[in-house]
């Protein structure tokens, strides 16, 4: 069963998003880690680059597949996880800390409350099994 902590909001795409003051901080879900296997490259939007929410962000790559990451709300990100270059492996070791993505000031400073809450993720992965 994938770790599903309580204290960050969800997309249906599998990204999550932790408040942080003004900003939002997203990486991928322990579940998508798992789906795709030993992350070997990561591919992060450049500080300054103006996201819209649900438009591809970013490329998470393993020894499977490529995919796309998803904007979870729109604005300008303000920091990448520079870390992640030499070890993309952090996305499988630790997706809810130091396999953080990137930081987003959002435009709208409510656009995370929209996402899904701890149990509407855990739903909808229970309806994906």
């Amino acid at each position: 069963m994938s770790k599903v902590p309580g204290d960050l909001r969800y997309t249906k795409s599998h990204e999550w998003v932790r408040e942080e003051g003004a900003l939002v901080v997203v990486g991928i879900t322990d579940h998508a880690q798992d789906l795709m296997g030993d992350m070997v490259f990561v591919e992060l939007p450049k500080p300054g680059t103006r996201l819209d929410a649900g438009k591809e962000c970013a490329v998470v790559e393993s020894v499977k597949a490529a995919s796309d990451v998803y904007a979870p709300v729109a604005g300008e990100v303000t920091a990448v996880n520079e870390a992640l270059a030499s070890a993309p492996e952090t996305l499988n070791t630790d997706p809810y800390g130091n396999g953080w993505l990137f930081k987003v000031k959002p435009a709208d400073p409510g656009a995370a409350h929209t996402l899904l809450d701890a149990s509407a993720y855990e739903t909808l992965l229970a309806s994906e099994t």
